[in-house]
């Protein structure tokens, strides 16, 4: 088994927030968006290797891997 440091990205529009988990090693991951009710939609994700220079160009920073999993295991609303 490998370990992997995932990244996490995170932009926030008016409406909702969106933060992503990136394995940097085989460029999958999980796409949260996060609504101002509380609603999260969570979508796996495959990447290519441009997706650091997609997500810089699309204004996402880098966010905190306590973030996406406070709302990914449904513990904020």
């Amino acid at each position: 088994m490998q370990n992997v440091v995932h990244q996490y990205y995170k932009r926030q529009f008016d409406d909702f927030t969106i933060i992503v988990q990136v394995n940097p090693v085989s460029l999958h991951g999980i796409e949260l968006t996060i609504h101002k009710n509380g609603e999260i939609e969570k979508r796996k994700m495959e990447f290519d290797e441009d997706i650091y220079e997609d997500l810089k160009v699309d204004g996402f920073v880098e966010s905190s891997s306590l973030e996406f999993n406070l709302y990914l295991k449904g513990l904020v609303k």
